[in-house]
């Protein structure tokens, strides 16, 4: 007799996902690059919720999915919107006014780090295998090496807009942890319910300290803020909640790894900053990086049980 067990996540798509994602993500860095030339930093980021959030709410619509409506879930919005977007999107928009693309891109794909040490030392909700640790430490060298000595030949100017990244990068390790309490929800309901509560968080904000009406943005910047807020986010944040469960919170960040590549390729083609070409080399320790962390294994044995 056949016997109902959990569905295995077919980890081949789960990967694929993963792919996708960190190309949205790493995108979004020459978006922000392109859209703060004529929008400030928190109307842009407001845009880009208001935006993002709306398109999710017609999807969910078409699909016939509701937003819960229990004041309990509105407030675990609110927090997730302030660790994966009112806080680290502005704090990134601010940053790129004086740091590249490519260097913001690198230094928030220590994500997958903060994550890591958060549930060694803090949380304990996944087994902590040396597979792991292994895992995170290669896929830093390889960071390390696409960085290269060159690229932080500026490290020390601009120090509180590159501290402002590292936040970021904090918030949304944060994030990849807390977003475990949506479980049992659409992807897609998390994903809409922190814009919205993001964007209603910003909108007052971009009103008293922009005043967007008087501003004049350029059809380039927004061309970049609809491409931020759709593809960067409305469609980056529905897999980014599928993956959380599937993968785990630190499986979910390890896309950072490979956004340090794609998003450095993507400043270096549409903004001229340069790519080392150490890259590849980088690009190789950060695949295997990424496997480590997210590939299963049989008969894992942690480090540190999940309490």
């Amino acid at each position: 007799m056949p016997t109902n067990s959990p569905k295995t996540p077919n980890y081949a798509a789960e990967l694929s996902l993963l792919a996708a994602l960190a190309t949205l993500w790493g995108a979004s860095y020459t978006f922000i690059k392109l859209g703060i030339e004529t929008i400030p930093p928190v109307t842009l980021i407001a845009g880009r919720t208001i935006v993002a959030g709306a398109v999710l709410l017609i999807i969910l619509c078409l699909r016939g999915i509701r937003l819960p409506r229990d004041a309990s879930s509105w407030r675990k919005f609110v927090v997730q919107a302030c660790l994966n977007s009112v806080i680290p999107f502005t704090l990134i928009a601010w940053a790129e006014k004086s740091v590249d693309a490519g260097l913001a891109v690198i230094l928030n794909s220590m994500t997958p780090v903060f994550t890591f040490l958060i549930t060694l030392l803090w949380t304990r909700h996944e087994p902590t295998t040396f597979r792991k640790m292994t895992g995170v430490v290669i896929g830093l060298s390889g960071t390390c090496v696409i960085v290269g000595t060159q690229a932080f030949n500026h490290v020390g100017q601009e120090l509180f807009a590159q501290l402002a990244v590292v936040l970021a990068t904090i918030c949304y390790a944060g994030a990849a942890i807390f977003g475990r309490n949506f479980k049992g929800l659409d992807p897609m309901s998390p994903a809409a319910g922190s814009l919205v509560s993001g964007a209603a968080i910003l909108i007052p904000v971009s009103l008293v300290v922009d005043r967007p009406w008087t501003l004049a943005p350029s059809a380039t910047s927004m061309l970049a803020l609809l491409g931020l807020a759709v593809f960067s986010t409305a469609f980056a944040f529905v897999i980014y909640f599928r993956l959380i469960h599937t993968l785990g919170s630190v499986g979910a960040t390890a896309q950072a790894y490979l956004r340090a590549p794609i998003g450095v390729a993507i400043g270096a083609y549409f903004l001229g900053e340069r790519l080392s070409s150490s890259a590849w080399v980088g690009l190789a320790c950060i695949l295997i990086g990424v496997a480590l962390m997210t590939i299963p294994q049989k008969d894992v044995r942690p480090v540190l049980k999940a309490t």
